[in-house]
């Protein structure tokens, strides 16, 4: 449909799954899809369940919606247990946020055969799964949706210790145009977003490694790393009817680094 005149970017009735919602970028998309107005399901580790019912916690205190549920992207049966769970509890899943991710930074020379798994079974195969489980449901019950994947700019170039992870990430880019293209006569639009080194809980701590962070920097024009909260901004634009013409695209938020 072409977008709310005077309010494109309103989710209000929506449901969102966010994956790896407890932390970080995953936390903030969450909080950002909430405030659209968006009944959220907040998917994690069932390790990092009291992060994830704290970012519960925060929307419900704003009065907004939401629910934490565990979930795995390894494993194909947790998707499906946090997927149903979801439609029981919150209504149908229109809105998926692919952000679980992990990162393994190794030279090329010493990635291990047990580090490349890793790092594709969440990054890459775990993005495919849950996109094809959540599209069949929405297929099935003849409902539109919108699918965001989240890429990152190493999946568009190439940067060091990055060789599972780029990989994966470029998989990840490609995967979104194919999904568009399937799915798109069944009215889901399959995006992403490809952002820079990010400013989380995590990511603070490679960057306060000096020589690191000198050298991010001075790859970007900007000047600065970006905040969770850019990227939650890009994420809610490609939920809401704001960008209904928009499908198998990616969004590079990467303060201008792949533009030199």
């Amino acid at each position: 449909m072409p977008p709310l005149s005077k309010h494109p970017f309103q989710l209000s009735g929506e449901v969102a799954l966010v994956t790896g919602g407890g932390r970080g970028i995953g936390r903030a998309c969450a909080l950002g899809l909430a405030e659209a107005g968006a009944r959220v399901v907040l998917a994690d580790l069932p390790e990092r369940m009291e992060e994830a019912q704290g970012a519960v916690a925060e929307i419900r205190e704003r009065g907004g919606k939401a629910l934490a549920l565990p979930l795995d992207v390894r494993s194909l049966p947790s998707m499906e247990g946090c997927l149903e769970e979801a439609w029981r509890q919150m209504g149908p899943v229109q809105i998926l946020v692919n952000n679980a991710g992990i990162q393994i930074a190794k030279p090329a020379l010493e990635v291990e055969e047990e580090d490349w798994d890793a790092v594709l079974a969440v990054n890459l195969k775990g993005v495919f799964f849950m996109s094809q489980k959540a599209a069949r449901r929405l297929i099935e019950e003849g409902l539109p949706g919108s699918i965001i994947q989240m890429a990152s700019q190493n999946g568009l170039v190439g940067y060091y210790r990055r060789a599972a992870y780029g990989a994966a990430k470029a998989g990840v880019i490609n995967l979104t145009r194919v999904l568009a293209l399937e799915w798109a006569e069944k009215n889901i639009r399959v995006n992403a977003v490809a952002p820079t080194f990010i400013r989380t809980p995590l990511g603070e701590q490679t960057l306060a490694q000096e020589d690191f962070r000198r050298d991010i920097l001075s790859r970007i024009p900007l000047g600065r790393v970006g905040e969770p909260e850019e990227v939650a901004a890009a994420v809610v634009f490609l939920a809401s009817p704001a960008s209904s013409l928009m499908t198998g695209s990616t969004l590079v938020l990467d303060g201008g680094w792949t533009a030199v």
